[in-house]
């Protein structure tokens, strides 16, 4: 499938700090890539060099086919951007800045009245439509930043921080507004809110220092974690040991170790050898045994701790 977004070893130097060092990535329609690392790795950046806000020093990005230096005007009209703390006319109203918005894409009357009509209806600001935007809280503040990215139906849709500032009914509207619009769009959401990747996103980039660290989808992302995959036991601590030595008796079972205490009981995990299947082998062994267990359950990874694994490590090789 050809991609919507493709980034060709996108580099950017501000004076002596590299910010960006040779990033490719590509985004297929239908995809909703979740763009992550920490403070200062250079999400913002690389996001301004593929909307062509920046001009590369090496690299070249293209939206929908085309060069964002080279055609700009034909691939800026099919991309809707959302900054971080997205620029808005303070004392202009929501509606008079999405009739604004829509007179500089080139909207006629009868289509730019309705393009309006449906972004309000889409983001929920039909109750504030006419105050000042300098009057509207922060959320309201990024839902017009929202509606203005998404105004004339772009094929390609790039957001910073998207929720920032969201309440948790207001972004749980965000999410499903991007899980609807993705069906047809390739979608970028750089976010520090890792919730948000699983909630939203069929993949997930995690750059540091400038370059790309891991690519693939949450749950790629979360096998890369030790104990995804291990199964957790809650014992009493006197049935433990004969747990234990159960256990020990299965070849796929790397170890078994004691990950808590809390009222007299135990939390067990026994993890894997080689990412295997575990779970219906322990069952069976501690039904087998007669073994009394209160609790047993299959942890899945974190992406919280794979992204400090990831961005904390001295390995800053790409990986695929």
């Amino acid at each position: 499938m050809t991609a919507l977004v493709e980034a060709d070893g996108l580099t950017k130097s501000f004076g002596t700090l590299r910010a960006v060092d040779g990033i490719t990535l590509r985004v297929t329609r239908g995809e909703v890539l979740g763009f992550l690392g920490p403070n200062g790795a250079g999400k913002s950046t690389t996001m301004r060099l593929i909307t062509g806000f920046l001009e590369p020093d090496a690299g070249r990005a293209r939206i929908a086919g085309f060069d964002v230096q080279e055609q700009a005007h034909e691939a800026k009209k099919r991309l809707g951007y959302l900054p971080e703390g997205a620029p808005l006319y303070a004392e202009m109203s929501p509606r008079g800045f999405l009739k604004f918005i829509a007179e500089l894409r080139g909207l006629q009357s009868a289509d730019a009245a309705r393009a309006v009509e449906v972004a309000v209806e889409r983001t929920g600001l039909g109750a504030v439509l006419d105050q000042t935007i300098d009057t509207l809280s922060k959320g309201y503040k990024r839902r017009v930043g929202i509606a203005q990215a998404i105004l004339h139906d772009p094929e390609v849709l790039i957001m910073d921080e998207p929720t920032d500032g969201l309440d948790p009914n207001q972004k749980h509207q965000v999410r499903e507004l991007i899980e609807e619009m993705a069906k047809e769009k390739a979608i970028i959401v750089s976010t520090h809110i890792l919730e948000e990747v699983e909630a939203v996103c069929t993949r997930a980039v995690v750059i540091n220092k400038g370059r790309v660290v891991a690519d693939g989808t949450a749950e790629e992302l979360m096998r890369r974690v030790p104990y995804h995959g291990a199964v957790a036991i809650r014992v009493a601590s006197d049935k433990a040991d004969a747990v234990k030595a159960a256990l020990g008796t299965l070849s796929i079972i790397e170890k078994v170790e004691t990950v808590g205490t809390a009222d007299g009981q135990l939390q067990l995990r026994a993890v894997p050898r080689n990412g295997a299947g575990i779970v219906t082998d322990v069952a069976s062994v501690i039904r087998q045994n007669a073994l009394i267990v209160d609790e047993i359950y299959v942890e899945r990874g974190k992406l919280d701790d794979v992204f400090r694994q990831i961005t904390t490590s001295d390995l800053d090789k790409p990986h695929a």
